[in-house]
């Protein structure tokens, strides 16, 4: 028992620290293309580890807060960092819940999880704290907003993300990652 939960520790700081690294040096090199409304996250690839261990729900919520706490210097404030990490949560843990649900092997429902809730509540978080502090809150400006977000999460999960999940698969690398 005390190897398992060892395991799961390691696993998930393992997943915690490279998440975090990837997005801050990929903010550092490619400034905002990580943290802008349209952004690709390299490290959003990450959420398909969701699939293969659950140390992947609390590693990649630790991961965006650390990769967020750079956000909040580069002026996108606190909220970020909260909301950020709670649509990371949201997003881990329903794509462990449907790691099952496949078409040909791929879990494309579960793929579309950081989507979805990253589209929700970050488009919310900008247009209700930034936006809408100017100007008041408009929904169609937040529909456009969170389209915006989930578009670049699309985008990193199908380019990145699904050939993660096959080469795991194909490596039998997820027989190494659930232990």
């Amino acid at each position: 028992m005390a190897k398992k939960s060892t395991t799961f520790i390691v696993q998930g700081a393992a997943i915690a620290a490279l998440y975090a690294v990837l997005t801050i040096v990929q903010n550092l090199l490619l400034p905002g293309s990580a943290s802008w409304a349209v952004q690709f996250r390299v490290s959003e690839a990450m959420t398909v580890l969701a699939f293969f261990t659950p140390a992947a729900i609390p590693g990649l919520t630790l991961g965006c807060v650390i990769a967020n706490i750079s956000s909040v210097t580069a002026g996108l404030g606190f909220y970020d960092m909260i909301f950020g990490s709670i649509a990371t949560l949201l997003a881990a843990l329903s794509m462990y819940a449907l790691k099952k649900v496949c078409v040909k092997g791929i879990p494309f429902v579960g793929v579309l999880m950081p989507a979805v809730f990253n589209g929700i509540i970050i488009g919310f978080e900008i247009e209700f704290f930034f936006i809408q502090s100017m100007k008041g809150f408009n929904f169609v400006e937040f529909l456009i907003t969170g389209g915006c977000v989930a578009l670049g999460e699309v985008v990193v999960l199908l380019v990145l993300g699904i050939p993660l999940t096959l080469i795991i698969k194909r490596q039998y690398l997820d027989k190494d990652l659930v232990k």
